[in-house]
């Protein structure tokens, strides 16, 4: 089978849930689905949600690439939520100057729509699954709510916040 979605003709669904014309998304990993995004030095692999869902929801893996991983600057995401999960490496992000998480391979965190945040730059390598409700999600670069306040990535913390 190749990437993409199919129609279900004769879905076995629970009696309780409404059935309209639900789709099935298959991404193979031999043969990945690679998209333009919102950094230059990061892959997105499509893995086929946005088209199976008709926009409600969207999933896609990140992988850091070689090249100018710099901070994002603070930044925040239209959407509802942002969910990400680590495969691969470490990303370090940072809620204010001292509440920053790192999130490492089997970690997880949700970034609730309209949080503002910065990512220091992933490490070459570094994989992220990225899920986003709905699919579309626009990025708005801020100003610093703290002013020139400088985040120490050096102060993060695995996967929850700082103590």
């Amino acid at each position: 089978m190749n990437n993409g979605t199919f129609l279900l003709d004769s879905p076995d669904v629970a009696k309780d849930r409404p059935f309209s014309a639900k789709k099935v998304a298959v991404s193979h990993g031999a043969d990945p689905d690679y998209v333009p995004g919102r950094r230059a030095w990061v892959k997105y692999r499509e893995l086929g949600v946005t088209a199976a869902t008709d926009g409600a929801m969207r999933a896609q893996v990140i992988i850091a690439e070689e090249g100018d991983n710099q901070p994002t600057g603070w930044h925040l995401h239209r959407c509802d939520m942002q969910f990400l999960f680590g495969i691969k490496g470490e990303i370090h992000i940072a809620f204010s100057p001292t509440h920053i998480v790192t999130l490492g391979e089997g970690d997880a965190l949700m970034i609730p729509g309209g949080v503002i945040h910065m990512e220091l730059g992933e490490p070459s390598g570094a994989q992220i699954l990225e899920v986003t409700v709905p699919a579309e999600m626009t990025t708005e670069n801020v100003e610093s709510p703290w002013g020139g306040v400088d985040v120490d990535f050096l102060r993060a913390r695995r996967a929850g916040a700082p103590k």
